[in-house]
């Protein structure tokens, strides 16, 4: 959806995916493929090359006049991890739309279903990591990755259908920050709960519950860990105040989100993270998402104890 607006607008975009295209949705109408006979093609069919293609895109940027794009599942960072790398080491700014960023993918199974890249990802320097929760995100996602000149984006997706989260309208883009308050507390807060993605509409029906309980608590989404982290003490501080019960959702591995349970907190913080410690496994989303532990009652359920 928003590909079909920049890619209207901005004729310098110049798009692909490693075989993945009906997937990753990286095609948009006003494009025609780049091929021997059509030079004028602004999409490119790597075929399953998913380090060819990260590659080619460095080259296509540093070639000059057009700002490419690439799509993949995001397990299959691994295979372009080297080239990915080399983005962020030039301070070459393509976009690596990586689809199908959990086990939210389902019956593909383990092989497919990324755990531990988001934590690869953000550990590495001067790369962008977004995990936007709904449409709103993702386009100021797209506007943030498409107007820098020095740090290579990734946009971490869904596969699964995600409802629209922001209800409210403000002209500024919220994701520039890293992260904000999504949903405020009723009162005071007592829990705040941290999500990306896919989760953070599990982190709004865990408030919802909670607060129906008579606990205040705030969800924060976290599109951004390295823009949030790049923000003023001031402004971290207002949006993960001390005293405070903490939790992160991601279905994900805990690293990388230890600085934002613990914080300098030290390690006896009131936290919890609710995500994966292993694989995954070969099912329906909701099925996986359960059987994992990764729901609202069992994000409502850590908040009591800890309480």
């Amino acid at each position: 959806m928003v590909l079909e607006i920049v890619n209207e607008e901005l004729p310098e975009t110049m798009g692909g995916s490693a075989d993945l295209t009906g997937s990753n949705n990286t095609k948009t109408k006003v494009m025609a493929n780049f091929t021997a006979s059509d030079r004028k093609g602004r999409y490119v069919n790597y075929g399953i090359r998913e380090h060819g293609m990260a590659a080619a895109m460095n080259g296509i940027y540093l070639h000059g006049g057009f700002r490419p794009y690439g799509g993949t599942f995001m397990s299959f960072t691994d295979y372009a991890r080297g080239a990915m790398r080399l983005s962020a080491l030039m301070g070459v700014p393509v976009v690596y739309v990586m689809t199908h960023d959990s086990i939210g993918l389902g019956e593909d199974g383990p092989t497919h279903q990324p755990v531990e890249h988001l934590a690869m990802l953000r550990s590495t320097p001067n790369t962008w990591v977004f995990r936007p929760c709904d449409v709103i995100e993702t386009a100021e996602a797209w506007e943030l990755a498409l107007n820098t000149e020095s740090t290579p984006s990734v946009l971490a997706l869904s596969r699964q259908n995600l409802p629209t989260l922001r209800v409210t309208h403000t002209e500024e883009n919220l994701t520039a920050r890293g992260a904000y308050v999504l949903r405020e507390a009723s009162a005071e807060a007592k829990v705040i709960l941290m999500a990306t993605g896919s989760e953070v509409e599990i982190a709004v029906a865990a408030r919802d519950a909670l607060e129906a309980q008579g606990v205040p608590t705030r969800v924060v989404s976290v599109p951004s860990m390295e823009l949030f982290r790049d923000q003023p003490v001031e402004y971290r501080a207002e949006v993960l105040p001390a005293g405070t019960v903490r939790i992160a959702i991601e279905a994900a591995v805990r690293m990388s989100w230890d600085w934002l349970l613990l914080g300098e907190r030290g390690n006896e913080a009131k936290s919890a993270f609710v995500g994966m410690t292993g694989f995954g496994a070969s099912a329906p989303a909701p099925v996986l998402y359960k059987e994992f532990g990764i729901t609202a009652e069992d994000v409502v359920a850590k908040a009591k104890d800890l309480l």
